[in-house]
């Protein structure tokens, strides 16, 4: 005979890979627009270089948190995605950094 107890450790087993699939196919979302994000960041800083624009952007950066944090809905998720957007944020100035200097027209002649 199988207890009440193995059941209910199969069912919350079961109700663990379920929530693990969902991560798993939002991550899959999110790296896939993430690199877009990338994408968009290689166009702007194209268009920076060309109009004399430096990649540092404090203003744009804080219009960029405000809009992301208009969307949590507790003040842990606002503590939580400020972070991750910070490092967003982070990476992305460098990327488009690294970018700028991979470009043929920055390199000595």
């Amino acid at each position: 005979m199988i207890s009440d107890n193995t059941i209910n450790n199969t069912v919350n087993w079961q109700e663990l890979e379920e929530w693990r699939k969902k991560i798993d196919a939002i991550d899959h979302q999110l790296s896939s627009l993430l690199c877009e994000r990338l994408r968009c960041a290689e166009k702007i800083s194209s268009v920076k270089s060309k109009i004399g624009e430096e990649v540092l952007q404090p203003e744009r950066e804080k219009e960029v948190l405000n809009n992301v944090l208009s969307h949590a809905d507790s003040p842990l998720q606002i503590h939580t995605l400020e972070k991750i957007y910070r490092s967003i944020i982070e990476e992305t100035r460098i990327f488009q950094h690294e970018w700028k200097k991979s470009q043929p027209d920055n390199h000595p002649s």
